[in-house]
Formats: C-alpha cells, sequence, structure tokens
C-alpha cells in the first residue's frame, strides 16, 4: 500500500466517523466534511494557488509542503464525493498507457 492509499484509508474513516456522529475531536478532516464540498473546494483552490506561488518564487521546500497540502485536499474532495482513490490511479495508469502517442499538432507561425 502507498502513502498515498494509507492516507485515503484515513481520510474515509474519518468520513465514515463523521457520517456516524463518531467524529474524531479536533479532527481537521471531519470539520471540512461537516461544511461540506464548498468549503472543501475552496481548500482545494487555496492550495493550488499556494503551490503555484511557491513554485513561482523558487521556494522548493515550500513548493514540497503545498503539493502535500494540495493532494490532501484532493483526497479529502475525492472521499467527499464517492471516488476512491484507485478510480484516481486507474485514470493515471490509462493516460500513462498513452504516453508516446502524443499527436502532432498545427504549428503556428507566430511571426506572420
Amino acid at each position: 500500500m502507498t502513502v498515498y492509499e494509507e492516507i485515503f484509508e484515513v481520510i474515509k474513516q474519518r468520513k465514515a466517523d463523521y457520517e456516524s456522529g463518531n467524529a474524531a475531536e479536533n479532527s481537521y478532516t471531519c470539520y471540512l466534511f461537516e461544511k461540506g464540498v464548498d468549503k472543501i473546494c475552496k481548500k482545494v483552490g487555496e492550495e493550488a494557488t499556494e503551490t503555484v506561488i511557491a513554485a513561482k518564487n523558487g521556494d522548493n521546500e515550500e513548493l514540497k509542503n503545498e503539493i502535500n497540502d494540495l493532494l490532501y485536499h484532493v483526497m479529502v474532495l475525492c472521499a467527499n464525493q464517492g471516488l476512491e482513490w484507485s478510480e484516481i490511479e486507474k485514470v493515471l495508469d490509462e493516460r500513462n498507457e498513452k504516453i508516446g502517442n502524443l499527436k502532432t499538432f498545427h504549428q503556428v507561425d507566430k511571426n506572420s
């Protein structure tokens, strides 16, 4: 099991705990489930923006942290929407099989 799968399992358990009324006290994940999809999407957007800023600033230490924050919030969104992490990985696997099959795109001459 990958670290992503392990984290996703914890997130799913937090969702189940929240839905059964047994939310762990001070659980940020349960708080997100309580607030719903709008709050979760807002956090995904914030973390995506912070990831871009860290990259533009050339701060790889901060970038690593922001990417992980983004992935965590995306995982919470997936769990909230009833998606399994394996479904996300399957799409990535399917796209990976297409590598090397890049179509030739029309090149526009910007000098004319």
